[in-house]
C-alpha cells in the first residue's frame, strides 16, 4: 500500500506526516507504530505505518537522505525531538 507518486523528500515532510499519523488525519485504525525501512525487493527507503500486529497499514517511500536523518524523528516522534 505505497503510493509510486508520495515520496517524502524533506525532514519537515516527513515530520508533518508523522503529525498527521498522529493526529488521526488519515483514519487509520490500530496503528500500533511507525518504523522506517526499506523494500525488500529494490531496497528503496520508506516510512511505514503498522498496525498491533505489525503488518502495513500505509507506506510512503522517503529519500536516502530522510531515511539516513529522520531516525530520531520517527523513533521518537516529532514532539520529543526538538
Amino acid at each position: 500500500m505505497i503510493n509510486e507518486n508520495d515520496v517524502i523528500e524533506t525532514l519537515d515532510e516527513l515530520e508533518t506526516f508523522l503529525l498527521i499519523i498522529e493526529n488521526g488525519g488519515l483514519g487509520l485504525n490500530n496503528v500500533g507504530g511507525i518504523a522506517l525501512a526499506t523494500n525488500n525487493s529494490n531496497g528503496r527507503p520508506f516510512v511505514a505505518v503498522l498496525d498491533d500486529n505489525h503488518k502495513l497499514l500505509l507506506g510512503r517511500w522517503v529519500t536516502q537522505d530522510v531515511f539516513d536523518n529522520g531516525k530520531d524523528l520517527v523513533r521518537k516522534g516529532p514532539n520529543n525531538v526538538h
